[in-house]
């Protein structure tokens, strides 16, 4: 933790720094009892995993990306890649997005997803054989890009499944604050459910395949609950919480647990991070997922 020099901002909104308004994640020893790990998840909706991955494997899959991506035009010149520098200059986007949907179907991605210290912590977690989806996301920010992902929980995009689905953040590189990592609403797991329960009444009357989409007649635009930060802390009357997140670290949390990001307020550095999703084999799966994350595919 330190001192915030400038104000988070995400979307356009500026999050208040008051301290009934922002506040900082509670970081979890993983080597915690098993049952103490699932206490502090019932009770927080999320767990922030320090230091449970190897840091040298995190950090060699950054430069693994970054270099692939080289040719689009994203890294800076004769920079190393595991630094993720930003080139500031244009990109050819085209082949950017080529590249990208290249490293999503590839044997090193899945084999960075299904590491032995995440597959395995699911196993114990979720008490079970565990199931990855197919449908697994890279994300990379640059500094200044003007849209961060909004305010939402996961379980909008995975009504076809069970609601025990776990959602893992990897952080790709250290990424404090000013980088734009997730942000949590504090005690949004209970809030999810509410809007989740508020969601299936008024969506009772949607044929099956309407009632489990994201973008119904009865969610707000891409099945984000806000844009605006700010005003939904004051909603209900709590705080976003955020990290100085490490390569190494892991966070996973609830179905319903709301959360967004921030703007990367980084001179140079690249955010980069993936989001997975666990669950047990033996729970209902949504088909939907079966598939390898497409860009645009309305999921």
């Amino acid at each position: 933790m330190h001192t915030i020099t400038q104000p988070l901002t995400s979307n356009g909104f500026t999050l208040s720094n008051a301290t009934n308004r922002l506040g900082w994640l509670t970081p979890t020893d993983p080597n915690q009892p098993m049952d103490a790990l699932r206490q502090q998840y019932r009770e927080q909706g999320y767990l922030w995993l320090k230091g449970i991955l190897d840091r040298d494997e995190i950090l060699a899959f950054r430069r693994r990306y970054f270099a692939a991506m080289a040719p689009s035009g994203i890294l800076a010149e004769g920079t190393d890649p595991v630094e993720g520098i930003s080139s500031g200059g244009p990109v050819d986007h085209e082949l950017h997005n080529k590249l990208l949907m290249e490293i999503v179907r590839s044997a090193a991605y899945e084999a960075f997803c299904l590491q032995p210290r995440v597959r395995c912590f699911f196993e114990e977690f979720l008490q079970g054989e565990v199931y990855l989806h197919k449908r697994k996301i890279i994300r990379s920010t640059s500094p200044g890009a003007a849209f961060s992902t909004p305010a939402h929980y996961d379980l909008v995009y995975l009504r076809g499944g069970a609601d025990t689905v776990c959602t893992a953040w990897i952080p790709i590189g250290d990424t404090p604050v000013e980088m734009g990592g997730l942000v949590y609403l504090e005690g949004s797991d209970q809030v999810g459910r509410r809007m989740e329960a508020e969601f299936a009444a008024r969506n009772a009357d949607l044929s099956p395949e309407e009632r489990i989409s994201a973008y119904n007649k009865n969610m707000a635009e891409g099945g984000w609950v806000t844009k605006n930060l700010p005003e939904m802390a004051e909603r209900f009357n709590t705080r976003w919480l955020m990290a100085d997140y490490e390569a190494g670290d892991m966070m996973v949390h609830s179905a319903y647990m709301i959360h967004a990001a921030t703007a990367n307020m980084d001179a140079s550095w690249m955010r980069l991070s993936t989001d997975i999703r666990y669950q047990r084999v033996r729970d209902e799966i949504d088909a939907r997922w079966a598939n390898h994350w497409t860009l645009n595919d309305m999921l």
